[in-house]
């Protein structure tokens, strides 16, 4: 029997591909669970209990959420990313994750197939697919969602038909939680003009009496939340979601091109990414130059975008992430910041490395480092060029 790993989250598409690929194709399914740090202990028993039900011959689950935060989130935080000045990239680079781990995984086990579960309408069969001709090269990928081509109920027949009783009626919404926010799918966002309900968010507003927060920064990265230290980051943002989460804080809704060149619109919930990140970005502003600051944010740009389009392994994404890593040497501080119902308000900084030092001067009212007639030789020169050009302008048009 060939021998066939198949990216497995317990859900109606993937349970289809176990039986399909064990039954019809006489294939040896082994199914991998990777977890990015959402799931919980007693999900992923279940999700395992599922897959040895489902008969397949081995199951395991990767757990990778330090190696997702060291590889990816950090860049992520150190380059402010956010895709369309909107989304934190919640599920794309957390796609892009589990495909790699399923991938090295089939490696290690010497598959000849690896499978996953994406339909032929979305960004994840990109993502999966081109992780898996980079890692696993010699390896058949198998798609049986995208290739058949069935609807739901089909899928559903077919598991009835095996001896699959299951629970299968589709919820309203669609739910993908992980580490980095939440996305939220439904009939609102597969249209350009409604918007997604209050009901749609996994997370209800609880709290309403404004409070105050504080980050710490060591190098870009986050070590403390309210003076609390954590030697692992991971925790450090679960720590974040905890406190802002009952605020409803990170609701929005992204609209995006996707790979294969469609628009496509995805509600999500984001409260310790928006907040980690605007925080991160205020201190950058105090203690970084103009132009670290201009270049970072362009390559900024770039690495979310092939970062979002399943590139990770492009070796120019090595190269951005050091110079982020290099431009993070002063980014140490403490942000200030305050939540409230649905929104939050990043109030200010405290950093050894503060470039606003009123030893030079205060903006606006006071100067130290300079005189008047610095100010008025340096305004000179700085408009010299652009005064000749008006002047040699003016004496052409005459002639």
């Amino acid at each position: 029997m060939r021998k066939v790993v198949l990216a497995f989250s317990g859900g109606l598409d993937t349970s289809f591909c176990v039986k399909y690929l064990k039954d019809d194709k006489d294939m040896e399914v082994h199914s991998v669970l990777v977890d990015t740090g959402g799931f919980t202990d007693a999900e992923i028993a279940d999700i395992e209990k599922k897959a040895y039900d489902l008969g397949v011959k081995t199951h395991y689950t990767a757990r990778v959420a330090d190696k997702y935060y060291e590889e990816c989130i950090r860049f992520l935080i150190f380059g402010n990313v956010l895709k369309n000045n909107t989304y934190p990239l919640s599920v794309s680079a957390e796609r892009i994750f589990q495909a790699i781990a399923v991938a090295e995984y089939a490696r290690s086990v010497g598959a000849n197939a690896i499978a996953h579960g994406s339909t032929g309408a979305g960004n994840d069969q990109v993502r999966f697919d081109m992780a898996f001709r980079i890692i696993v090269p010699d390896a058949e990928i198998i798609t049986p969602i995208r290739d058949l081509r069935l609807s739901r109920e089909a899928e559903i027949d077919y598991l009835k038909k095996k001896g699959v009783e299951r629970e299968w009626h589709k919820s309203t919404y669609s739910i993908n939680q992980g580490l980095w926010g939440t996305s939220v799918g439904g009939k609102e966002t597969l249209n350009s003009w409604d918007a997604l309900p209050e009901e749609a968010y996994p997370t209800q507003l609880s709290k309403t009496e404004p409070s105050e927060i504080t980050l710490g920064f060591v190098k870009g990265e986050l070590k403390a939340v309210n003076d609390q230290e954590f030697n692992n980051p991971v925790e450090a943002i679960r720590r974040v979601h905890e406190l802002a989460a009952p605020y409803a804080i990170g609701r929005d809704t992204h609209v995006g091109d996707t790979i294969i060149g469609i628009k496509g619109r995805v509600g999500f919930e984001a409260p310790a990414p928006l907040i980690i990140i605007k925080a991160h970005h205020l201190l950058e502003k105090h203690v970084l130059t103009k132009w670290q600051q201009y270049w970072k944010q362009n390559l900024a740009e770039w690495y979310g975008m092939l970062l979002h389009e399943g590139h990770f392994n492009e070796p120019v994404l090595r190269d951005m992430e050091a110079y982020f890593i290099s431009s993070q040497e002063t980014v140490t501080g403490t942000v200030r910041v305050k939540l409230a119902p649905y929104n939050f308000t990043v109030l200010g900084v405290r950093s050894p490395f503060d470039l606003m030092s009123d030893v030079f001067g205060s903006y606006g009212e006071m100067n130290n480092a300079w005189s008047g007639d610095d100010v008025r030789g340096f305004s000179k020169i700085a408009s010299n060029q652009v005064m000749i050009h008006q002047k040699i302008g003016e004496l052409a048009n005459k002639k």
